[in-house]
């Protein structure tokens, strides 16, 4: 590695230095902050300790398929997300839906009554999901009926009010008239895939975030996008050819050990065997990685970043020796099952179907033996799924991320911090930070974003791109 102050001339820093910055982190926050600085020309290199770029959102080799370590989707209402689809020329391999559409499937309704549909009309807000919620056979009329009153009193709430944040979504939604049965097949199965909890876990502030401006804002705000190739293939391969592009120096396998500034203002980031010199410093690594990095006074109560709690996500992997579903994914009730995606084309499997299941808020299975997890899902399948009964299972595996996302408890706004720190030069960055979302790849996005524009406002460089940058992906 080349220390970053050497090669160009002069530029907007120091007399004789070009203007540079040192990225720490290469997940989606990270990438983000990288391209931001480089587009405005600054002089970047990004480090990553793994030996890829993706972050928690990456791909992996087994038996010949490439594989997901977790399904990820996101929405038309996403627009940091789409940008940055865009500027790694990836949107294509990641569709949008023309129109949002959720087979849900209930195992213990009987038949005829199993499949029903979560879908939008044209119609302006609210009048969009009339449609599909009068014909949604998983609820009652009256509990119907209560459901769009709960959406009308969530569409009056001011995200812009603390005191949400400190409130509980399932206390809510009790005091709203909701049952126990429409906070399963409505308001958890939209919630627990977005925000990584049960309602009754949840914050209200962010999930009233969540279902307003997903479900409320826009008709076609909701409306599912997901990868139609490895996630690798966006948040790597082509990440990483973006940012060749763009000037960006990026160095994989690369942990960094400490940051340090000098008297001067400048500062030094430490990695094995060298240390690398720049004006400007982004941390967007894990809350708990950014606490143990962050300099003395950098933060007016950095112990707040061990308070922001985890949240785990499971991830089941089933190989079929043949199709047995019709449908690119569906959700479940009635099922320990939440969401199936066929993942068949995406692995590159030519023969047989391959179906990955996401299970969000699973802190009770994280750590169960993938045996006990056979044992319980298999059958499951079979239930929500009758032609898996005559198919051979190939292969069952299981991914864990048991740190997979931050804890949307109840006062967790609280503690996550903006993307200045006291300290001149150094920003943070990532989902877990003040984005206002739930921490999504949309979060990761925004936080490079505002990492980056805090960083060009304070070096006096134009930041109009970034301004632009949501706009554009609208």
């Amino acid at each position: 590695m080349n220390d970053t102050t050497q090669d160009e001339g002069p530029d907007a820093g120091s007399p004789g230095r070009p203007t540079t910055a040192v990225v720490v982190g290469g997940g989606l926050a990270g990438t983000t902050a990288a391209l931001a600085l480089a587009d405005a020309g600054v002089r970047v290199t990004l480090l990553e300790g793994r030996p890829r770029l993706g972050g928690l959102a990456f791909s992996f080799q087994r038996d010949g398929l490439t594989v997901d370590n977790g399904q990820h989707v996101y929405l038309r209402c996403c627009t940091a997300y789409r940008w940055f689809l865009d500027r790694v020329e990836g949107a294509a391999l990641a569709p949008l839906q023309d129109r949002l559409d959720v087979p849900v499937l209930d195992a213990e309704a009987p038949a005829g009554r199993r499949l029903g549909r979560i879908g939008r009309t044209a119609l302006p807000v609210p009048l969009h999901l009339a449609r599909s919620l009068a014909t949604y056979p998983h609820l009652s009329l009256a509990e119907r009926a209560r459901v769009g009153r709960a959406a009308l009193a969530l569409k009056g709430l001011d995200l812009a009010d603390p005191a949400l944040d400190a409130q509980n979504f399932g206390g809510w939604l009790t005091a709203h008239g909701q049952s126990d049965r429409a906070i399963e097949a409505l308001w958890d199965l939209v919630g627990v895939a977005t925000l990584n909890a049960v309602a009754g876990d949840a914050s209200l502030g962010l999930a009233a975030m969540v279902f307003k401006t997903g479900l409320l804002s826009d008709p076609g705000a909701a409306d599912i996008g997901w990868a139609r190739v490895p996630l690798g293939e966006l948040h790597d391969r082509l990440a990483r050819k973006a940012l060749d592009s763009a000037g960006v120096r990026t160095e994989v396998r690369t942990r960094v050990t400490s940051i340090s500034q000098h008297e001067n203002g400048r500062w030094s980031v430490s990695v094995p065997g060298e240390t690398l010199d720049a004006e400007t410093v982004v941390l967007a690594v894990p809350q708990r990685e950014a606490h143990d990095l962050l300099p003395e006074g950098a933060l007016d109560a950095p112990e707040r970043l061990l308070e922001i709690g985890t949240a785990p996500i499971l991830n089941i992997h089933v190989v079929y020796d043949r199709k047995v579903l019709n449908r690119p994914f569906f959700a479940a009730l009635g099922s320990p099952v939440q969401w199936v995606f066929d993942r068949t084309e995406a692995s590159g499997l030519t023969d047989g179907q391959y179906l990955a299941l996401s299970q969000s808020a699973a802190q009770d299975e994280i750590d169960a033996p993938v045996a006990a997890l056979r044992e319980k899902y298999l059958p499951e399948l079979e239930r929500l799924l009758p032609h898996t009964r005559d198919a051979e299972v190939r292969d069952f595996f299981v991914t864990r991320e048991r740190t997979a996302t931050f804890a949307p408890t109840p006062g967790v706004g609280r503690l996550r911090p903006g993307a200045r720190t006291k300290a001149s030069g150094l920003y943070l960055a990532g989902a877990w930070t003040a984005t206002g979302w739930p921490a999504t790849m949309e979060s990761a996005v925004r936080s490079g974003v505002s990492a980056a524009d805090a960083a060009l406002d304070a070096l006096g460089r134009p930041r109009d791109h970034l301004f632009e940058l949501f706009e554009e992906a609208a």
